[in-house]
């Protein structure tokens, strides 16, 4: 089974305390159709668990595969900034269909995003983080979206809302 090589700390996008019984680290992709199959599901397993559970995002955008992730990406991490990222985190994965630039750029201005804020994912700005959160999905062995790591071990079980329920509550 396929080590987390980072495990979570606060500088990630995370939900739920750090030392939760329960950390879920997702390499995600905003384009990603399996990604926002289980995006649901996953919102669901937060509810059931609240703070028992800490849910973090990591950036895995496949841009051969989804060429506009990388700039759902962008936007995402440039909310981030400003404490919106988990509403724009949403809007994405709510919208996946509709990621081009002036889609993005709507989102943005929904959430509230000023105008500086959105300049910045549109220049490029947060590339490094996204290749960092990347580049570390791919030493813990992530070939593909979604991934979940469950407290630092790569799970590769059912991902329906009921069984992710069903293992988190043997391990709570």
């Amino acid at each position: 089974m396929s080590q987390l090589r980072r495990p979570a700390t606060a500088s990630d996008h995370h939900q739920g305390p750090l030392d939760a019984a329960i950390v879920v680290v997702e390499y995600g992709d905003y384009q990603c159709p399996y990604c926002g199959e289980e995006y649901p599901h996953l919102k669901k397993v937060q509810k059931h668990f609240g703070d028992k559970i800490c849910f973090v995002f990591r950036n895995f955008p496949l841009t051969q595969a989804h060429p506009r992730a990388e700039r759902a990406a962008e936007f995402a991490e440039a909310a981030a900034t400003v404490g919106k990222f988990w509403e724009m985190h949403d809007m994405l994965y709510e919208n996946q269909k509709a990621l081009d630039d002036e889609h993005l750029i709507g989102y943005a201005k929904k959430i509230g995003l000023t105008d500086e804020v959105i300049r910045t994912a549109l220049d490029d700005a947060y590339l490094e983080h996204i290749r960092k959160d990347f580049s570390g999905g791919v030493r813990s062995g992530v070939n593909g979206t979604p991934t979940l790591f469950v407290n630092n071990v790569r799970y590769n079980g059912e991902r329906d809302a009921e069984s992710l329920i069903q293992l988190f509550n043997e391990i709570a």
